[in-house]
């Protein structure tokens, strides 16, 4: 039996872990392998090479460390709820060490009168400067081996059982130091000479053990760049590769119904963005290659309007179309507006949802065969195995993060020879963002905002307030115009504390009185028929005032709503609170969005709040999200599969995100199979990759 490669040896055999430690650094951290545990990287390096006297200690010092004799040793509490305490002094003074949760061994390991180094952020508590749940240790020798030391995140299990930082530190020393580990370069020779790259096996010893704050630097941008680079190179093969092999439908005319549609039924004048984003389709769906195409446009831009001109190029040209959304609500949105747009044309338009019933269906999907419906739109309906298309050549997918890739690549499966693929979305992706997660798709943005539109007005007012807010929204719904009130849930929550969406309808109901408002209340709960009536009631103003939840986020349009209430607005992500926002503002009037919040509120929501008030351009706002939240909670970035990065930032590292894409299309460029004897090593180290990531396959 061959005997796996030293890197991939798993855990247990590392000299000090056996098979219990081995279990929970599996179970606590996923770390199965020797490679893995050299991945654990720190979250950062403390200096420890000074001591400080406990006099010159004050709490608005970082980290810190002091030299004393433990005294005082206390225990006290109900059993769960036990606080530890001692006493830490030196020549100059004291300070106290606390800690809140006691671990069984802790309390057997301090011995009174004994010399500790403690490490910890030094506070302030009754006048006497704490450490918190600190470090100790009984020798200088076992934390003075270098100046900066690493500190890895770990758990209270594995605390309990040694595998503390210190712990974790002890184990990656002695695989460090092991003269079998061998990290082989896998970046092209032209790369690291051209960035001036750390080697490898040096970048590993660095992240961990630096002896200067250079050398750590270093080290992180070399393993930053190695995260990066094998991830563009894979979008960026994947997009090279698509475009060689895929052939797609050609769309060579621009015939009748486009024509006719351009001159004598579009509801409006087109953006110079959108007939940007239509010529960039246009030649794309032309040339004989399949289109892979992302458009993203702000709420309100006309993407609606783009997709649907697209979809004609493809019925002028003998093909069919499909526009999918991700609920019926928004599906049915846009047949009514497509089959407004289109009345009085040649092109018949069908919807098929979950809720049509299999008599509705039968004769649509019996015109869908025999080639009689022209575009159809729908839900996750469309990809059911019955619904078979004649010609399919053009799917459009609206708000597609909210579908997997598999329920896309179905649709993508419908014809013998693939559609062109238009995905669009309304959330604004950040570029790094984007160059990431739809690296593998054409981009076309639609950046400009139809003309004559007002911009919306957006206060941040305080719940103490609401008399003034009902007055003025009451005066808006006097002049003709209609509002939202929006909450964030629509049943209570003792945690959250916040009104529910029923207690929320009596408050406005108490202050629109039914004799002069007609109020309606939507939320996620009602059946497709209720929803379906009291969003009628709302478009043809039948009722002035909606109470909802989220439910409206998307698929709303009612031009003569101006006012958007957003209650507990600081329990609200900035794409949500944008989206909502995008729900008024339709119409010729001015509009207003009122984000309504308590007196108290974290950093991160007060930033939110004043993005909001601050700026009405959604990919501003997406950045700001995206340095806030992070990628992994972006809408649709967890399904990816994309950003299990270690080092790298996407909210901050978007110059090493395009120096490595750019690394990576010319390594393409001049050796696109890898197969130049230079590029050996980044081939095998790229197979392996791939391997282990997964395929997204060929739709993205």
């Amino acid at each position: 039996m061959l005997r796996p490669p030293f890197i991939e040896t798993p855990i247990e055999f590392l000299k000090g872990v056996g098979p219990a430690k081995a279990e929970l650094l599996r179970a606590e951290l996923g770390i199965f392998t020797f490679g893995d545990l050299l991945h654990h990287f720190p979250f950062r390096h403390v200096d420890r090479t000074k001591v400080w006297p406990i006099k010159e200690l004050d709490d608005n010092l970082p980290y810190i460390q002091v030299k004393g004799v433990l005294s005082e040793l206390k225990k006290e509490g109900k059993k769960g709820q036990e606080r530890l305490s001692a006493k830490l002094s030196d020549s100059t003074g004291y300070i106290e060490l606390v800690w809140f949760k006691v671990p069984g061994w802790l309390m057997d390991s301090l011995k009174p009168g004994g010399q500790y180094i403690a490490f910890g952020k030094p506070s302030l508590f009754r006048n006497i400067i704490t450490l918190s749940h600190p470090e100790l240790t009984t020798t200088e020798n076992e934390v003075a081996e270098t100046g900066l030391q690493p500190v890895y995140h770990t758990t209270e299990k594995m605390k309990a059982r040694g595998l503390d930082s210190r712990g974790l530190t002890k184990h990656l020393r002695m695989l460090l130091a092991n003269p079998e580990l061998k990290l082989d370069e896998n970046l092209p020779p032209n790369s690291i000479s051209r960035n001036k790259l750390m080697n490898r096996h040096e970048a590993f010893r660095n992240i961990h053990f630096p002896q200067k704050i250079e050398a750590l630097q270093q080290a992180t941008d070399r393993l930053k760049f190695e995260e990066l680079f094998f991830m563009q190179l894979k979008i960026v093969q994947l997009k090279n590769r698509n475009s060689r092999a895929a052939t797609g439908v050609s769309f060579e005319k621009i015939g009748p119904q486009f024509n006719h549609f351009y001159e004598t039924q579009l509801p409006f004048t087109l953006t110079e963005a959108q007939k940007r984003v239509l010529k960039e389709i246009r030649t794309n769906m032309r040339g004989g290659k399949h289109m892979n195409r992302l458009l993203q446009g702000d709420v309100g831009s006309g993407k609606t309007v783009v997709a649907l001109m697209s979809m004609l190029m493809a019925v002028d040209n003998g093909y069919q179309a499909c526009l999918m959304a991700p609920t019926e609500v928004l599906a049915q949105q846009h047949f009514k507006s497509i089959s407004k747009m289109l009345e009085g044309m040649d092109v018949k338009v069908d919807l098929l949802t979950g809720s049509v019933t299999q008599k509705e269906r039968r004769p649509i999907l019996e015109a869908l065969a025999d080639g009689s419906l022209h575009i159809l739109i729908g839900t996750h309906a469309l990809i059911e195995d019955v619904v078979q298309f004649q010609n399919l050549g053009l799917v459009v997918i609206d708000e597609q993060h909210r579908f997997g890739v598999q329920q896309r690549y179905k649709l993508w499966t419908k014809n013998t020879q693939p559609p062109h693929i238009l995905v669009m979305t309304a959330t604004p992706i950040p570029r790094t963002l984007a160059m990431t997660l739809y690296g593998d798709l054409e981009v076309s943005v639609i950046d400009e905002l139809p003309a004559g539109r007002i911009p919306i007005k957006t206060l941040h007012r305080y719940d103490r307030g609401m008399m003034v807010l009902f007055d003025f929204v009451k005066e808006q719904v006097r002049q003709g115009r209609q509002a939202y009130f929006v909450y964030p849930l629509i049943e209570e929550s003792e945690k959250l504390d916040l009104q529910n969406l029923a207690e929320g309808f009596e408050l406005v109901q108490h202050h629109f009185p039914e004799g002069e408002f007609k109020l309606v209340m939507v939320h996620g709960r009602l059946k497709p028929k209720e929803k379906e009536q009291a969003m009628q009631s709302f478009a043809s103003n039948q009722s002035q005032v909606m109470v909802a939840t989220t439910v409206i986020e998307v698929g709303v349009d009612v031009p003569n709503a101006t006012v958007m209430v957003i209650m507990s607005a600081e329990r609200f992500g900035l794409s949500q609170l944008h989206q909502l926002r995008g729900r008024v503002g339709r119409g010729g009037e001015q509009s207003y969005c009122i984000l309504v919040t308590g007196d108290k509120m974290g950093n991160e929501s007060r930033k939110r709040i004043k993005t909001m008030t601050e700026t009405t351009d959604g990919f501003k706002i997406a950045e700001t999200d995206l340095q806030l939240r992070g990628p992994g909670d972006i809408e649709g970035t967890r399904q990816s599969g994309l950003l299990n990065l270690k080092l790298a930032n996407l909210a901050l590292d978007g110059q090493w995100i395009e120096l490595t894409r750019n690394e990576a299309l010319q390594l393409l460029e001049i050796d696109p199979s890898l197969q130049k004897p230079e590029n050996f090593a980044t081939a095998n180290f790229f197979e392996k990759y791939r391997t282990q990531k997964g395929d997204w396959g060929r739709v993205s």
